[in-house]
């Protein structure tokens, strides 16, 4: 693992314009601010990934959402989709505490890596193909800066596609058929294991789609594998 090397890419996803209409949403959306956050300062820019370097379990997620990490400037923290993630990385022994609501609130990982397969809050959680191919090559060097990882759960669909590319993209041989997802999906790639889960959002807690049982199973599985 390098710190140098996860430093500066930090500092060039934060900076990153690639995007002008993911530029103009994420900026909007830090200046118009929701009713409810008004008094807050957003954050308004790309999100590095955070966690523990030398993790050997890398979740990845969809995008930030526009008044979670958008506003906090940490992936998946003060919004509904975060605290479903932290409880479960929390009851699995990965996280320090069940919630994550700022930057700066204590958190702190351990065993596992969080990043986005797009750095910037998409209009309507719907990011183009283009954008996502335009953010693919920090994905790429996080994972390849990344040397203790051997897990990656893949939050949703979109997710389990973009680290594909991204083995792909690391000269990983990717089985073919292409492997599909589904919640509790494996399949082991190159030195990785690929997990499948549904994405925490709203509409698949709210339905019942995904549990929590269902949840922990998954990052249940992960620290199994990594023990």
């Amino acid at each position: 693992m390098s710190d140098a090397g996860l430093r500066e890419l930090e500092r060039e996803v934060i900076s990153c314009r690639l995007c002008p209409r993911l530029v103009a949403w994420r900026e909007e959306v830090a200046r118009v601010k929701r009713a409810s956050f008004t008094s807050e300062e957003y954050w308004g820019k790309p999100l590095p990934g955070f966690g523990d370097p030398d993790a050997g379990v890398l979740v990845i997620g969809l995008a930030p959402a526009a008044h979670g990490g958008n506003r906090t400037g940490r992936i998946f923290t003060g919004d509904r989709s975060g605290d479903w993630l932290f409880g479960s990385l929390y009851r699995t022994g990965f996280a320090n505490q069940p919630t994550s609501v700022a930057r700066d609130d204590g958190l702190t990982l351990t065993g596992a890596y969080i990043a986005a397969a797009v750095r910037c809050a998409p209009p309507a959680n719907k990011p183009m193909p283009a954008e996502r191919d335009n953010c693919l090559p920090y994905l790429v060097r996080e994972v390849g800066l990344l040397e203790s990882v051997r897990v990656i759960v893949t939050l949703g669909s979109f997710a389990w596609d973009a680290t594909l590319r991204v083995l792909a993209a690391l000269e990983v041989a990717v089985p073919r058929p292409r492997p599909k997802f589904g919640h509790g999906a494996s399949v082991e790639v190159g030195p990785f294991t690929l997990l499948g889960c549904f994405h925490p959002s709203q509409q698949n807690t709210f339905t019942g789609k995904l549990t929590e049982p269902m949840i922990d199973s998954v990052f249940g599985r992960a620290r199994e594998l990594v023990r």
